[in-house]
Protein backbone atom coordinates (compact mmCIF):
# COMPACT_ATOMS: atom_id res chain seq x y z
CA UNK A 1 0.00 0.00 0.00
CA UNK A 2 2.60 2.27 1.08
CA UNK A 3 4.55 1.68 -2.49
CA UNK A 4 1.19 2.42 -4.17
CA UNK A 5 0.23 5.56 -2.32
CA UNK A 6 4.71 6.55 -3.59
CA UNK A 7 3.90 5.68 -7.09
CA UNK A 8 0.43 7.89 -7.17
CA UNK A 9 2.24 10.50 -5.32
CA UNK A 10 5.45 10.93 -7.75
CA UNK A 11 2.77 10.24 -10.71
CA UNK A 12 0.96 13.38 -9.50
CA UNK A 13 4.01 15.30 -9.13
CA UNK A 14 5.39 14.52 -12.83
CA UNK A 15 2.13 15.70 -14.54
CA UNK A 16 2.43 18.64 -12.13
CA UNK A 17 5.31 19.46 -13.51
CA UNK A 18 4.49 18.92 -17.16
CA UNK A 19 1.65 20.66 -17.06
CA UNK A 20 3.28 23.83 -14.86
CA UNK A 21 5.90 24.04 -17.82
CA UNK A 22 3.70 23.35 -20.59
CA UNK A 23 5.44 25.66 -22.83
CA UNK A 24 8.30 24.10 -22.30
CA UNK A 25 6.53 20.46 -22.72
CA UNK A 26 5.38 21.67 -25.92
CA UNK A 27 8.91 23.05 -27.50
CA UNK A 28 9.75 19.54 -26.48
CA UNK A 29 7.52 17.70 -28.55
CA UNK A 30 7.27 19.77 -31.51
CA UNK A 31 11.74 19.38 -31.43
CA UNK A 32 11.74 15.96 -31.91
CA UNK A 33 8.81 15.85 -34.03
CA UNK A 34 10.74 18.35 -36.29
CA UNK A 35 14.35 16.14 -35.92
CA UNK A 36 12.00 13.00 -37.20
CA UNK A 37 10.43 14.97 -39.94
CA UNK A 38 13.91 16.14 -41.17
CA UNK A 39 14.68 12.55 -41.08
CA UNK A 40 11.89 10.92 -43.17
CA UNK A 41 12.32 13.53 -45.95
CA UNK A 42 16.57 12.95 -45.71
CA UNK A 43 15.12 9.38 -46.39
CA UNK A 44 13.05 10.47 -49.32
CA UNK A 45 15.87 12.56 -50.91
CA UNK A 46 18.53 10.42 -50.90
CA UNK A 47 17.53 6.84 -49.81
CA UNK A 48 16.63 4.14 -52.37
CA UNK A 49 13.27 4.12 -53.78
CA UNK A 50 12.58 0.31 -53.54
CA UNK A 51 13.80 0.22 -49.68
CA UNK A 52 12.32 3.87 -48.96
CA UNK A 53 8.75 2.37 -47.11
CA UNK A 54 11.14 -0.42 -45.03
CA UNK A 55 13.65 2.35 -44.27
CA UNK A 56 11.23 4.80 -42.94
CA UNK A 57 9.65 1.94 -40.83
CA UNK A 58 12.66 1.09 -39.05
CA UNK A 59 13.73 5.08 -38.71
CA UNK A 60 9.77 5.43 -37.11
CA UNK A 61 10.19 2.46 -34.30
CA UNK A 62 13.75 3.20 -34.09
CA UNK A 63 13.24 7.20 -33.29
CA UNK A 64 10.16 6.23 -31.14
CA UNK A 65 12.79 4.12 -28.71
CA UNK A 66 15.56 7.04 -28.83
CA UNK A 67 13.06 8.97 -27.58
CA UNK A 68 11.72 6.84 -24.53
CA UNK A 69 15.95 5.73 -23.64
CA UNK A 70 16.62 9.23 -23.37
CA UNK A 71 13.52 9.73 -20.37
CA UNK A 72 14.08 6.68 -19.03
CA UNK A 73 18.01 6.52 -18.88
CA UNK A 74 18.33 9.98 -17.84
CA UNK A 75 16.10 10.96 -15.70
CA UNK A 76 16.98 9.82 -11.93
CA UNK A 77 20.11 11.73 -13.15
CA UNK A 78 18.54 15.00 -14.13
CA UNK A 79 15.77 14.23 -10.98
CA UNK A 80 19.09 13.84 -8.29
CA UNK A 81 20.99 17.53 -10.06
CA UNK A 82 17.50 19.01 -9.76
CA UNK A 83 17.32 18.30 -6.40
CA UNK A 84 20.96 19.20 -5.84
CA UNK A 85 20.25 22.63 -7.09
CA UNK A 86 17.30 23.12 -5.10
CA UNK A 87 18.49 22.23 -1.59
CA UNK A 88 15.99 18.97 -1.44
CA UNK A 89 18.35 16.01 -2.08
CA UNK A 90 19.05 16.16 1.71
CA UNK A 91 15.23 15.88 2.15
CA UNK A 92 14.92 12.37 -0.08
CA UNK A 93 17.05 10.13 2.88
CA UNK A 94 15.00 11.61 5.48
CA UNK A 95 12.05 9.48 3.68
CA UNK A 96 11.48 6.47 5.39
CA UNK A 97 10.71 4.41 1.57
CA UNK A 98 14.55 4.94 0.82
CA UNK A 99 15.88 7.14 -1.54
CA UNK A 100 16.15 4.45 -4.07
CA UNK A 101 12.21 3.76 -3.94
CA UNK A 102 11.63 7.42 -4.59
CA UNK A 103 13.58 7.85 -7.80
CA UNK A 104 12.24 4.61 -8.90
CA UNK A 105 8.78 5.32 -8.73
CA UNK A 106 9.62 9.03 -10.56
CA UNK A 107 10.88 7.00 -13.11
CA UNK A 108 8.59 4.95 -13.81
CA UNK A 109 5.63 7.58 -13.35
CA UNK A 110 8.10 9.43 -15.61
CA UNK A 111 8.32 6.66 -18.45
CA UNK A 112 4.25 5.80 -18.50
CA UNK A 113 3.63 9.71 -18.94
CA UNK A 114 6.02 9.18 -21.88
CA UNK A 115 4.70 6.42 -23.25
CA UNK A 116 0.84 8.15 -23.29
CA UNK A 117 3.08 10.89 -25.52
CA UNK A 118 4.50 8.84 -27.59
CA UNK A 119 1.59 6.84 -28.74
CA UNK A 120 -0.01 10.22 -29.74
CA UNK A 121 3.46 11.00 -32.13
CA UNK A 122 3.54 7.41 -33.07
CA UNK A 123 0.07 7.57 -34.87
CA UNK A 124 0.80 11.18 -35.80
CA UNK A 125 4.14 10.41 -37.09
CA UNK A 126 2.55 7.52 -39.20
CA UNK A 127 -0.20 9.57 -40.49
CA UNK A 128 1.57 12.19 -41.94
CA UNK A 129 4.53 9.66 -43.34
CA UNK A 130 1.32 7.81 -44.37
CA UNK A 131 3.36 4.38 -43.30
CA UNK A 132 1.51 2.29 -40.89
CA UNK A 133 3.50 -0.18 -38.60
CA UNK A 134 1.63 -3.26 -36.96
CA UNK A 135 0.64 -2.26 -32.97
CA UNK A 136 0.15 -5.79 -31.71
CA UNK A 137 -0.16 -4.53 -28.03
CA UNK A 138 -0.50 -8.20 -26.92
CA UNK A 139 3.30 -8.64 -28.92
CA UNK A 140 5.34 -5.55 -27.71
CA UNK A 141 3.67 -5.09 -24.52
CA UNK A 142 5.76 -7.74 -22.71
CA UNK A 143 8.96 -7.05 -24.66
CA UNK A 144 8.49 -3.22 -24.09
CA UNK A 145 8.18 -3.68 -19.94
CA UNK A 146 11.43 -5.70 -19.90
CA UNK A 147 13.41 -3.18 -22.31
CA UNK A 148 12.46 -0.46 -20.40
CA UNK A 149 13.27 -1.94 -16.78
CA UNK A 150 17.12 -2.65 -18.22
CA UNK A 151 16.91 1.38 -19.03
CA UNK A 152 16.13 1.89 -15.50
CA UNK A 153 18.98 0.42 -14.78
CA UNK A 154 20.81 2.43 -16.44
CA UNK A 155 19.40 5.02 -15.24
CA UNK A 156 20.44 4.42 -11.43
CA UNK A 157 23.92 4.17 -12.59
CA UNK A 158 24.06 7.50 -14.15
CA UNK A 159 21.99 8.79 -10.83
CA UNK A 160 24.94 7.28 -8.59
CA UNK A 161 27.50 9.15 -10.66
CA UNK A 162 25.09 12.70 -10.19
CA UNK A 163 24.88 12.00 -6.43
CA UNK A 164 28.69 12.29 -5.62
CA UNK A 165 30.08 14.50 -8.86
CA UNK A 166 26.66 16.59 -9.13
CA UNK A 167 27.33 17.87 -12.55
CA UNK A 168 26.76 15.42 -15.52
CA UNK A 169 25.53 17.75 -18.26
CA UNK A 170 28.32 16.59 -20.71
CA UNK A 171 27.96 12.89 -20.02
CA UNK A 172 24.01 13.04 -20.38
CA UNK A 173 24.50 15.03 -23.87
CA UNK A 174 27.06 12.40 -24.74
CA UNK A 175 24.65 10.11 -23.99
CA UNK A 176 22.14 11.20 -25.69
CA UNK A 177 23.86 9.92 -29.41
CA UNK A 178 25.46 6.73 -27.62
CA UNK A 179 21.58 5.72 -26.84
CA UNK A 180 20.84 6.86 -30.91
CA UNK A 181 23.33 4.68 -31.47
CA UNK A 182 21.81 1.68 -29.09
CA UNK A 183 18.34 2.14 -30.81
CA UNK A 184 19.38 2.45 -34.59
CA UNK A 185 21.64 -0.33 -34.89
CA UNK A 186 20.45 -3.86 -35.75
CA UNK A 187 21.01 -6.59 -33.88
CA UNK A 188 22.27 -7.79 -38.05
CA UNK A 189 25.87 -6.33 -36.87
CA UNK A 190 26.72 -8.49 -33.82
CA UNK A 191 25.15 -10.90 -31.89
CA UNK A 192 27.18 -9.10 -28.64
CA UNK A 193 24.94 -6.30 -29.20
CA UNK A 194 22.46 -8.42 -27.09
CA UNK A 195 24.94 -7.92 -23.97
CA UNK A 196 23.99 -3.82 -24.31
CA UNK A 197 20.98 -2.70 -23.04
CA UNK A 198 17.88 -1.87 -25.05
CA UNK A 199 19.12 -3.17 -28.14
CA UNK A 200 17.68 -6.89 -27.79
CA UNK A 201 14.34 -5.28 -27.26
CA UNK A 202 14.20 -2.63 -29.87
CA UNK A 203 15.28 -5.26 -32.04
CA UNK A 204 12.45 -7.76 -31.15
CA UNK A 205 10.09 -4.73 -30.79
CA UNK A 206 11.25 -3.68 -34.90
CA UNK A 207 10.65 -7.74 -35.49
CA UNK A 208 6.98 -7.43 -34.62
CA UNK A 209 5.88 -3.95 -35.74
CA UNK A 210 7.26 -4.22 -39.05
CA UNK A 211 8.09 -7.50 -39.78
CA UNK A 212 4.41 -8.81 -38.49
CA UNK A 213 6.10 -10.91 -36.54
CA UNK A 214 4.07 -12.31 -32.88
CA UNK A 215 5.70 -13.63 -29.65
CA UNK A 216 5.18 -16.85 -30.50
CA UNK A 217 7.89 -16.64 -33.75
CA UNK A 218 10.79 -15.80 -31.37
CA UNK A 219 13.24 -18.48 -29.91
CA UNK A 220 13.73 -18.92 -26.30
CA UNK A 221 17.05 -17.91 -26.47
CA UNK A 222 15.74 -14.18 -27.26
CA UNK A 223 13.61 -14.11 -24.44
CA UNK A 224 16.02 -15.48 -21.79
CA UNK A 225 18.57 -12.69 -23.28
CA UNK A 226 16.08 -10.31 -23.12
CA UNK A 227 14.74 -11.43 -19.60
CA UNK A 228 18.55 -11.79 -17.74
CA UNK A 229 19.63 -8.60 -19.71
CA UNK A 230 16.69 -6.69 -18.18
CA UNK A 231 17.43 -8.26 -14.97
CA UNK A 232 21.55 -7.82 -14.85
CA UNK A 233 20.99 -4.13 -15.63
CA UNK A 234 18.39 -3.02 -12.67
CA UNK A 235 19.60 -4.86 -10.52
CA UNK A 236 23.55 -3.92 -11.10
CA UNK A 237 21.91 0.04 -11.60
CA UNK A 238 20.97 -0.35 -8.16
CA UNK A 239 23.68 -1.80 -6.63
CA UNK A 240 25.87 0.82 -8.25
CA UNK A 241 24.11 3.75 -7.36
CA UNK A 242 23.35 1.86 -3.40
CA UNK A 243 27.61 2.03 -3.34
CA UNK A 244 27.35 5.80 -4.64
CA UNK A 245 25.19 6.75 -2.37
CA UNK A 246 27.26 5.38 0.30
CA UNK A 247 30.52 7.12 -0.99
CA UNK A 248 28.87 10.18 -1.09
CA UNK A 249 27.39 9.87 2.63
CA UNK A 250 31.10 8.99 4.07
CA UNK A 251 32.43 11.90 1.87
CA UNK A 252 30.12 14.02 3.33
CA UNK A 253 29.04 15.20 -0.09
CA UNK A 254 25.61 14.18 -0.22
CA UNK A 255 23.93 17.29 0.35
CA UNK A 256 26.87 20.04 -1.19
CA UNK A 257 26.25 21.09 -5.34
Amino acid sequence: MKLLQLFKANFRREFILLKRYLPNTISELITFFCIFLTMFFGIKVVGDPNTMESNVQYTIVSYVFWFLSLGAMQGIGWSIMTDAQLGTLEQLYMSPMGAWRILLSRIVSTTLQQLIILIVLLYLTMLVTNTWLNIDIVSILPILIFTVISMFGVSFMIAGMAIIIKQVNAFLQVLQFILMALTFFPMSLSPYLALLPVVKGVDMTRAIMIQNKTLLDFDLSDYISLIVNAAIYLVLGILVFKRCEKTAMTKGVLGQY
